[in-house]
């Protein structure tokens, strides 16, 4: 690989965002990609399961249209099904929440009544684009957060609900918990409280019904990686530390200095002129302060302490036969007894198991078996990560039994799960602007160091979906990030035009 004045640049993380830079920094000088763990893909990861795939980490292309590098990719590579190409799947407005065919279990042991959850459902969307609303605003925002500020207007408008009945209403407001419980997994974080009100908005949902990959989301990060030149990417190659405004060289070689020395777990060291760091969020909040040395400028450590990271895990569930009826495509979960403006349970030991939200049915069952896939967020996923196999699916059997009121429901047959907060390298699921912070956080984080703009050198650069101020928390975001880090080094790496 030359090119480049034979610059070095090694990326750390071989994620979306590490392959993205790798695919576009091709010819630029010589390139090393350091891996953590024994695959590629980071939080993409699909795993065999019953007689099909499952998708341990990300599970969708949100908003699969052209706008959308993801799909862009994904539809080069073939990977994905013919329904995703259709157009008026594209340009379908879904605003970040697929319509699935809904069943909604009450804890009662009763399907509810379809008119009132998609009421109390409507209400709460319609809430949440009010909250959407507040972003670059004039007036200050009322209050600091999502929940604080969906509380308040639930509490507002709770005497109307129901048409008045009490019953009913009681009834609206267990399903306005549920939709909380999903709006925490869908923004990764334990509660919305946590989730900053005004720069909610910057989010931005594409247009496209959500869409999966039929030969699994692996099949994205395998191609991206057999593209790449052979010995690119180094697996099982944690970095320890990297040293940067340094001057190192290598043994036998007094010719050249370089400014970045990457050490890894294993001993391995390797020297560079450019670093591109795409290591999850999670994980710099740990180990940030170690693994820069010098350590990061005070301004980036903040920003990385003040933007959220949270955890949102999946429980796939194997039957012998469905219970659920074959267009059913989402069983929701509501306890009927639950209320946003009540306190939730801290009994992260007995009650984890109701945060929840439901199960995805798994499409199709010709290809993946009879399997549900339960999703749910924050401390009780993380509290989930602790229990055993055998718990887990013990505490689901009693689950989905009390659901449809059935004591005789066959216990699954076998079950797996996420447990992204454990893992070491990763420490959760993905990023969200939390009160305190703002957009402006990411884009610090997302500035290449050192920080004086007459420094050519670029020493260490950014990537990853946090860096991402507009599509953080997705995919598509990653790749993103990924490409502009190696547009910011290809400028540099230019040689001049004669």
């Amino acid at each position: 690989m030359e090119g480049g004045g034979g610059r070095r640049v090694v990326a750390v993380g071989a994620g979306l965002a590490g392959l993205g830079a790798a695919q576009r920094l091709r010819g630029h000088g010589s390139l090393r990609l350091l891996e953590a763990a024994a695959r590629a893909g980071g939080r993409v990861c699909t795993r065999p399961f019953a007689s099909g795939l499952a998708e341990i980490g990300a599970h969708w292309i949100h908003g699969p249209s052209p706008g959308n590098p993801t799909f862009h990719l994904a539809t080069q590579y073939g990977l994905l099904g013919p329904a995703a190409a259709q157009e008026q799947n594209q340009q379908a407005e879904a605003g970040g929440h697929p319509p699935l065919p809904t069943c909604t279990y009450g804890s009662s042991g009763r399907q509810l009544d379809p008119g009132v959850v998609s009421e109390a459902r409507d209400l709460f969307h319609s809430l949440l684009d009010s909250v959407r609303a507040f972003h670059g605003a004039a007036a200050a925002p009322p209050v600091p957060s999502v929940g604080q500020y969906l509380r308040a207007e639930v509490t507002r408008r709770a005497p109307a609900l129901g048409g008045g009945h009490e019953e009913a209403r009681r009834l609206a407001l267990a399903v306005l918990a549920t939709c909380l419980k999903l709006e925490c997994c869908i923004s990764g974080t334990h509660s919305m409280d946590l989730v900053a009100l005004e720069p909610f908005g910057e989010y931005v949902s594409l247009p496209g019904l959500d869409c999966t990959f039929p030969g699994g989301y692996s099949s994205l990060p395998d191609r991206m990686l057999a593209d790449l030149p052979e010995g690119t990417v180094l697996l099982n190659k944690a970095v320890r530390t990297i040293r940067w405004r340094g001057s190192f060289r290598e043994d036998g070689d007094d010719t050249r200095d370089f400014p970045v020395r990457v050490e890894c777990e294993d001993g391995d060291t390797f020297l560079a002129d450019h670093v591109i760091v795409t290591v999850p969020l999670g994980f710099l909040k740990e180990r940030h302060q170690d693994f820069f040395q010098p350590p990061l400028p005070e301004r980036k450590a903040e920003a990385i302490r003040r933007l959220g990271f949270g955890t949102n895990n999946k429980i796939f569930l194997e039957f012998e036969q469905p219970f659920w009826d074959p267009q059913q495509q989402l069983l929701e979960v509501v306890w009927e007894d639950e209320s946003p403006l009540e306190e939730p349970s801290t009994d992260l030991e007995a009650n984890w198991f109701k945060k929840l939200i439901g199960f995805v049915v798994l499409q199709p069952p010709e290809q993946h078996g009879h399997v549900l896939c339960g999703f749910i967020a924050g401390k009780e996923s993380e509290y989930m990560e602790t229990l055993s196999d055998a718990e887990v699916l013990g505490t689901m059997t009693r689950l989905l039994r009390t659901m449809t009121g059935d004591p005789r429901l066959p216990a699954p047959r076998s079950v797996l799960r996420s447990r992204w907060h454990s893992a070491p390298y990763t420490r959760g699921s993905y990023s969200y602007v939390a009160v305190g912070s703002s957009g402006d956080d990411i884009d610090v984080l997302a500035e290449p160091l050192p920080e004086d703009p007459r420094d050519p050198r670029l020493q260490l650069l950014f990537a990853g979906e946090a860096t991402h101020r507009t599509f953080y928390s997705t995919t598509h975001g990653a790749l993103l990030a990924g490409w502009r880090e190696a547009e910011r080094l290809s400028r540099l790496l230019q040689p001049p035009a004669q």
